[in-house]
């Protein structure tokens, strides 16, 4: 049996449409989406748009050759199963290939029976790595990407992106995004993912400390440097040497202490503070913020230099309100780890309730999620958490000011769900079923939308008008 899913895609390389067309019409009917490229070019362009699990590639290309397209593949993509083809015989090549990496050849006219058995074989070979990968990570303790939950395809393209930057070595990483997202844990399981796991993942917040505390804290001080410097200290610079050095909410550092920093990463030198002599350390950086640095860097409030050597691979964490369709793994997972905390024994949420923080915006993000869940774990009064168990703005929103309530709750109260199947009805009639306007409407995102109309068992024929 296949081991894919119906979302795994494999490219053809291959300038010849004849050769293509047999391929891709033999995968799609064992449930692959195909993607096609005829030179490497095209290649390459698919490999950065799209979501690929596997590429087949033929050795003879018009603008080079397949195993240049493989090199170039092993450093953007090393975990990308490769199967080349070759109709030429070549042994060496096919050999060449192997040792860069390919996981198989196969001669051309190719048999395609032949080939779907390579392909599941290198797809299960991807899986089996992957588990392997994880079970690493919890025998030692250590958190990987399993920490960071959700199968949103948002989260899924983050998650693709940290694991490709996690197996390089040195590569700086820059993690965008709101406050509350999990930029730190992304930060952490990409160390624990790569090949310097096991060695010091050292944090700095950059927020908590004036500027002369963090020069301090981040490069260390010789005796006498100053009047409390009674001893010499090492910085947490040092401390990292062999390992990652995360730079939280970088985007407050003062501008006072970014040109030591930017010489710092150039070459991953430094002095102690008081200190005569230059100390060299291997370190990885990762920094985080949930400023906009651009801006920043047009306000005059961050060195475009510093921006740009931070900047070498960026990854942008989406924020709650874009990724809604994570909300019920996160709740559940969160329960348990409360449950645990707690020494309580919630089994879940209401629908209604559940429904209410698909909807809600979540301005503090992951982080409001799991305060307003163990807040209401506390104070629990049966085993389902339900609407009386949350704060009234999860299910009517915010105040803002002395404003009217948008709606007067009627003393008999209301079925909400059939209030809201209503508003969403609606929506969608007025906008000829049009989801992306109708969630406009009501204030909904994409995925928020999609959830409702599958959640309501909606079709086209309800929303005519």
């Amino acid at each position: 049996m296949p081991i894919h899913s119906d979302m795994t895609r494999i490219l053809i390389v291959d300038d010849e449409e004849f050769v293509r067309w047999p391929l891709k019409r033999r995968l799609e009917k064992e449930g692959f989406e195909v993607f096609e490229a005829g030179n490497c070019r095209q290649g390459m362009s698919v490999l950065v748009q799209q979501e690929i699990h596997l590429a087949v590639l033929d050795l003879k290309l018009p603008d080079g050759d397949g195993v240049s397209l493989l090199g170039d593949i092993r450093k953007k993509f090393p975990d990308l199963p490769v199967i080349m083809m070759t109709a030429f015989g070549s042994v060496e090549t096919a050999v060449e290939a192997l040792k860069l990496g390919a996981f198989d050849y196969i001669a051309k006219p190719c048999n395609l029976e032949e080939l779907i058995l390579l392909v599941n074989k290198a797809l299960e070979m991807t899986s089996l790595r992957e588990e392997v990968k994880n079970l690493r990570s919890k025998v030692s303790g250590r958190p990987g990407f399993e920490t960071v939950v959700g199968s949103s395809p948002r989260l899924r393209h983050v998650i693709d992106q940290a694991k490709i930057v996690s197996e390089t070595d040195s590569t700086n990483v820059l993690i965008l995004g709101e406050s509350g997202t999990g930029k730190n844990l992304l930060a952490e399981a990409i160390h624990n993912r790569g090949p310097r796991a096991g060695k010091p993942f050292i944090t700095v917040t950059c927020t908590a400390m004036p500027g002369e505390l963090i020069e301090s804290e981040l490069f260390g001080h010789e005796k006498g440097a100053f009047t409390d410097a009674k001893t010499a200290k090492k910085g947490l610079c040092e401390v990292a040497d062999g390992g990652t050095l995360f730079l939280d909410e970088i985007g407050d550092i003062p501008l006072s202490l970014q040109a030591k920093l930017l010489g710092f990463l150039e070459n991953h030198t430094f002095r102690r503070i008081g200190g005569t002599r230059d100390l060299k350390v291997d370190v990885r950086i990762i920094a985080a913020t949930n400023k906009n640095l651009k801006q920043e860097v047009r306000a005059k409030n961050f060195r475009e230099d510093l921006f740009y050597r931070l900047n070498v691979s960026s990854i942008e964490m989406p924020p709650l309100r874009d990724r809604a369709d994570d909300i019920p793994l996160l709740v559940m997972r969160f329960i348990g780890d409360l449950n645990l905390k707690l020494r309580k024994n919630i089994k879940g949420v209401s629908e209604q309730a559940l429904n209410a923080m698909m909807r809600y915006p979540w301005p503090g993000n992951i982080r409001e999620l799991k305060n307003m869940l163990e807040r209401s774990i506390i104070f629990a009064r049966g085993e389902e958490l339900g609407r009386r168990d949350f704060p009234l703005d999860l299910f009517f929103g915010p105040e803002e000011g002395d404003e009217e309530p948008v709606m007067i709750l009627p003393p008999e109260g209301i079925d909400f769900e059939k209030l809201e199947r209503s508003l969403v009805k609606q929506a969608l009639e007025r906008t000829g079923g049009n989801q992306a306007k109708a969630g406009r409407l009501l204030n909904f995102t994409r995925d928020q939308m999609r959830y409702r109309v599958k959640q309501f068992g909606l079709t086209a024929a309800d929303t005519e008008n």
